[in-house]
Order: C-alpha cells, then structure tokens, then sequence
C-alpha cells in the first residue's frame, strides 16, 4: 500500500529539529510497551525505526502504523528475540566463570561480551532497515556485513545503548524515551552508510 506524503509545513530549521526528537522520545514510549513481551524486543526496535523513517520522510504515521508493522515484524522477530536471550544467558554463564577464577575464565567472559555487543549491534542495524515483507536471517546477514565493514557506524550504534544504560542509572524513567533515541540513532547510521 502507498504511503501517502505529507505536504511539508514551512518550520524553521529549529522547529523541525526539536520535533523530530520528540518523535524519538514517544517512539521510545512505544518501543517499551513493545519490548513488554520479552522476546519482541527486535519487532518493537523495527517498527520504531520504519515509524521514524516516515517521520524523517514527512510521510504520514503514527500508533496505528507503529502497531500494524509490530505485529508483522514480531511473526519472525520473536525467534531472533529468543535466540538474543539465549546468547546473554551464555555470556552470564561466561561472566560467572571469569569471577569464579576458572582458567581462562576471563579471556572467555571479554569476548563473550564482545561478542555479544556485536549482536546487539548486528540487530539494531538489522532493524533499522526493516520493512513489511524483509526476512530477519536475511536483514541480519546484511547487518553483521556493515557491522564489521563500517566500524565507525557500529561504534555510534554501540552509544545508544550504553546512553541508556546511563540514563536508567542515572534517573530510570529517562531509559523509556530514550529507546526512540537508539532507534533513530540506527536510522541515521544506516543512511549514513547508504549514502557512503
């Protein structure tokens, strides 16, 4: 179905910008209430980023469509949700065998964590590029690709989650809205590598 465009309004350079962030700051209001089935996680980060797209593309959008392309990016997101659980469970077990003085233990726990952060990568790249219709083995496949081949990319990818880590530190309720901040983050990495 065509997406219908909005007529851009005439706003200062000012105006528009703050309104894209308070896009991403609802977005990620409704990325959390996604991510509340535990395993939708990837589903609810797809449709926040396809939601900012058609904000960044003055297209029409809003809860009704975050909702509708939720429910078509959970059918097989949430196995790829499942298997991201299961990959943090055994880095947990990894981390347990460096602080239990296994040998080799922390060797083993370092690139657990490593490697898990290159998931995480992997997935926020993978979802920032989904659209109705995309497989998720094949959006990850690409993703791992410009995980590695654009490493500066993958470095700001990696500062999304860790400004929500800080923020749910810091004050807690700040790590909800900010999640629309990782999502745009992972657009604006995406464009940034497509237009290289």
């Amino acid at each position: 179905m065509a997406q219908a465009r909005v007529k851009p309004r005439k706003e200062s350079v000012f105006g528009e910008r703050f309104a894209v962030f308070a896009e991403c700051l609802l977005t990620g209001v409704w990325i959390a209430v996604g991510c509340l089935g535990v395993v939708t996680y990837p589903a609810a980060f797809a449709a926040g980023a396809r939601h900012l797209r058609r904000r960044t593309a003055h297209e029409a959008g809003g809860l009704r469509e975050f909702v509708a392309d939720f429910r078509t990016a959970v059918r097989g997101g949430w196995a790829v949700g499942l298997a991201g659980w299961a990959a943090a469970g055994a880095v947990w077990v990894d981390v347990l065998a460096a602080r239990a003085g296994i040998p080799g233990g922390r060797f083993v726990g370092a690139v657990g964590i490593f490697a898990l952060i290159g998931l995480l990568v992997t997935l926020l790249r993978a979802a920032a590029v989904w659209t109705p219709g995309d497989t998720w083995r094949a959006l990850l496949a690409g993703a791992a690709r410009r995980t590695v081949l654009d490493p500066a990319g993958s470095f700001l990818v990696v500062c999304g989650p860790a400004v929500v880590a800080l923020s749910a530190w810091f004050v807690p309720p700040l790590a909800v809205p900010v999640l629309g901040a990782v999502a745009a983050a992972a657009v604006a990495v995406e464009e940034r590598y497509r237009h290289r």
